[in-house]
């Protein structure tokens, strides 16, 4: 854990809270303050934990946020442009706002990869396709959603979506929005249909799975929200709180037929419960298949919902997670818990 502190190993967010016994303070294993000595480091594996032991959270970290949460002023200022994404929000707004542009830019490109600009413009587009899938004309679509003229609407449209807004509701966009957990912030991806991406933000080949969902919904995707991804972030904050066992957000998942079935299987893993690699393949009819169900279970974008935590090796070791191993082992504790609590 030390070694983790020191390395500011974004892998052990959620295991552990380091406290400084010569400052009363406590941290979250990123935290960039300059690290103490071994000897003045005590590890606790909540901060409820610290905080019973008299430390203080860090200012640096905020440990008692969850992990990758947005600081309250960038937290207002998305609740201000998803609310109104025809607003137009500049430099000099966000510092009439108190907010350093420079800083909310480092922000946006951290945690979403473009600068707040592209992401404001990302959501004025996906506010107009919704509107032209509505039966919108181009013109009310382009005026309504901020845009000050008709070509630089169709410019931006046909840069981010591919096609011009005249193909209407013939163009595909599948929009993403990203929220916290107390195992750091995911996205989550989704068509008006159902949910297509749920995964961690730091998750290995994530660049890699938005390419394929690029490909198998021939489809843009945008920054904003929807019905569905409201859906889901209400019950994953359920699920998290422990008082959700069952999920019911709509699904809108495209594969080989040999993939929708592997899927399909792990929806039927009980909550709280594991099967093997093997298990599954023989359940899927396909009992020397193993490699093959563990191959369609890494193609499987959307963790936790679509439970591919709850399958493990024949020996009971935890394999094949691509959130980390240390989050499949977190989410497995967490659901025995829950499960126990409510027998």
């Amino acid at each position: 854990m030390y070694r983790a502190l020191v390395r500011k190993d974004a892998s052990y967010e959620g295991t552990f809270y380091a406290a400084v016994k010569t400052t009363g303070i406590f941290c979250r294993p990123t935290c960039t303050a300059r690290k103490p000595k071994r000897e003045n480091v005590e590890f606790f594996p909540h901060a409820a934990d610290a905080l019973r032991h008299g430390y203080r959270p860090c200012k640096v970290c905020s440990p008692m946020t969850a992990a990758g949460e947005e600081p309250g002023e960038i937290r207002t200022l998305l609740q201000r442009i998803t609310d109104d994404p025809s607003a137009k929000i500049g430099d000099a707004d966000l510092r009439r706002l108190q907010l350093d542009p420079a800083r909310v830019r480092r922000w946006f490109k951290k945690h979403h990869g473009i600068t707040f600009q592209s992401y404001q413009r990302m959501l004025r587009i996906n506010a107009a396709y919704r509107k032209l899938t509505d039966g919108g004309s181009v013109t009310d679509a382009a005026f309504d959603s901020g845009f000050g003229s008709l070509s630089g609407f169709s410019g931006a449209f046909r840069s981010l979506v591919g096609t011009a807004p005249s193909a209407g509701p013939g163009a595909a966009v599948v929009t993403m929005t990203r929220f916290t957990t107390p195992l750091g912030p995911m996205f989550a991806a989704a068509t008006e249909k159902g949910l297509c991406l749920l995964e961690f933000t730091d998750r290995r080949m994530l660049e890699t799975e938005l390419k394929m969902v690029r490909k198998r919904y021939n489809a843009a995707i945008l920054a904003g929200t929807n019905t569905v991804l409201e859906h889901v972030k209400r019950e994953m904050q359920e699920y998290f709180e422990g008082k959700r066992t069952v999920f019911s957000v709509p699904l809108d998942r495209r594969g080989t037929e040999f993939q929708l079935a592997v899927w399909k299987q792990l929806e039927r893993i009980p909550y709280g419960t594991t099967v093997s690699y093997q298990t599954q393949a023989e359940r899927v009819k396909r009992p020397t298949a193993v490699r093959a169900v563990a191959n369609a279970n890494g193609n499987n974008f959307i963790s936790i919902i679509v439970p591919c935590h709850r399958v493990i090796g024949s020996d009971g070791t935890l394999t094949g997670y691509g959130g980390g191993l240390w989050r499949k082992q977190w989410l497995l504790d967490h659901e025995k818990s829950v499960s126990r609590r409510k027998r």
